[in-house]
């Protein structure tokens, strides 16, 4: 993450300087260098505010999921995928919080609920972190829990639906079985990625040697009261096979069912915890205090990457790349259009987001055009993968990352990659 941040930061710098050098002053244009500052400073700005509007969304969901965890909820996704889940997470207690955390944060995600899964990603890194005996520093499970949640398969991309919709796109929900396809790729990039990069970015200790008996009396009294038995296998393929065949209804029903998806996961969520008896007020309010705690924690971490990634923008140097690379990507299937949005959404959501409203709303591209369709895919199919690093990893404190870096960019290459097969089988 050092070499990243050096490397984003002077570039922005020199490319920044040099037009400094060259520019010729004219009435109503702002200097580059001093652009380079407003950039800097209106990003540190926009970090805290990020967060502190983050504060709400994390205080309701994960109060939400405090009454689902109260209600069983957890143990019972657990069991149902059980049978992959620790094979992915060796190092994770089958019956440990964490496994129904990063559950319901792949959930979440699979269904496109950004807001409702970062919550839980954070809560899921927090119970990870409690399994973690050399603090600051990425366990293996912590950096493929992060490489996945930046690719996870996505079954209904509903922001992207909805922007699409706005744009007048006769077919908002036309991009379902690309994006399916190209977050089925990423993720499973991800995952060999995370546990191929693991050799040449060892641990300093092996898990054997600096787990202390404390710590391993901690973890065995909190699956005390799990059996740690899982649903049969035919049980766990049955059900990931439903979630495969909600692809096609998501297809059909996209536009309609997505205002429905978010006040449906609390309602159910909150019905379901009132069936097993629990105190719903006091379980969410109890669940939702850690809201404020956990945004504080993540300021300083999304200052940092946020400002650098403005600076890299209002330097130039973002334009120069797309210049200097889309002649040859418009020649294998991305345009020079869509090339941007392939670049920021590694980097910034809002920016992201921008550049695909820009992008279908030009009368010139329209949504529903290849390239229309193209960066809606982008956008449904890859995470954002700096933010997602900065506010996980901030939240417990880590300053090691090890070779999550590497796998969650690695996948997001393979994202897009398969994005632009799918697009073309599909559009072209």
């Amino acid at each position: 993450m050092n070499v990243i941040l050096i490397v984003i930061v002077g570039a922005a710098f020199v490319f920044a300087g040099v037009r400094q050098i060259l520019w010729i002053p004219a009435e109503g244009q702002v200097a580059p260098m001093e652009m380079l500052s407003n950039a800097m400073i209106d990003s540190a700005s926009g970090a805290v505010d990020l967060a502190i509007g983050l504060v709400g969304v994390m205080t309701l969901f994960l109060g939400v999921m405090k009454v689902a965890e109260a209600g069983g909820m957890l143990k019972i996704l657990a069991r149902l995928i059980r049978p992959l889940m620790v094979r992915l997470f060796p190092d994770v207690p089958p019956g440990h919080p964490a496994m129904g955390a990063m559950i319901l944060n792949l959930s979440a995600n699979a269904l496109g609920l950004g807001n409702a899964a970062t919550p839980f990603g954070i809560r899921a890194m927090e119970e990870l972190d409690k399994l973690n005996p050399q603090k600051g520093v990425a366990t293996d499970s912590m950096v493929l829990f992060l490489a996945i949640n930046t690719s996870a398969v996505t079954l209904l991309p509903t922001g992207v639906i909805a922007l699409r919709a706005s744009a007048n796109s006769a077919f908002p929900a036309a991009i379902l079985p690309t994006t399916l396809f190209a977050t089925i790729c990423s993720t499973i990039v991800a995952i060999l990625a995370a546990k191929l990069y693991r050799r040449w970015s060892p641990a300093i200790k092996t898990d054997a040697e600096y787990v202390q008996p404390e710590i391993r009396e901690s973890v065995d009294s909190e699956t005390i009261d799990d059996d740690g038995s899982a649903y049969p296998l035919w049980v766990s393929i049955l059900a990931l096979a439903a979630l495969a065949a909600a692809a096609p209804a998501a297809v059909l029903f996209g536009r309609a069912l997505s205002p429905w998806i978010i006040p449906g996961l609390v309602v159910f969520f909150l019905g379901f915890g009132a069936v097993r008896g629990v105190r719903v007020y006091e379980a969410m309010v109890e669940g939702g205090k850690e809201g404020f705690q956990v945004a504080l924690r993540i300021i300083p971490y999304l200052v940092t990457i946020l400002a650098a990634v403005a600076m890299l923008r209002a330097s130039g140097a973002m334009e120069a790349i797309v210049s200097t690379i889309g002649g040859f990507t418009g020649k294998i299937g991305l345009p020079g259009e869509a090339l941007p949005m392939a670049l920021m959404r590694p980097l910034s959501g809002s920016g992201a987001y921008g550049i695909m409203g820009a992008i279908i709303n030009d009368p010139a591209i329209g949504p529903d055009s290849y390239t229309g369709f193209l960066v809606s895919t982008l956008q449904g199919s890859t995470e954002t993968t700096f933010y997602v690093l900065a506010v996980y990893f901030g939240a417990v404190q880590i300053k090691r990352i090890r070779h999550a870096m590497a796998a969650a960019l690695t996948a997001d290459l393979a994202g897009v990659a398969a994005a632009v097969a799918a697009c073309l089988y599909v559009f072209s």
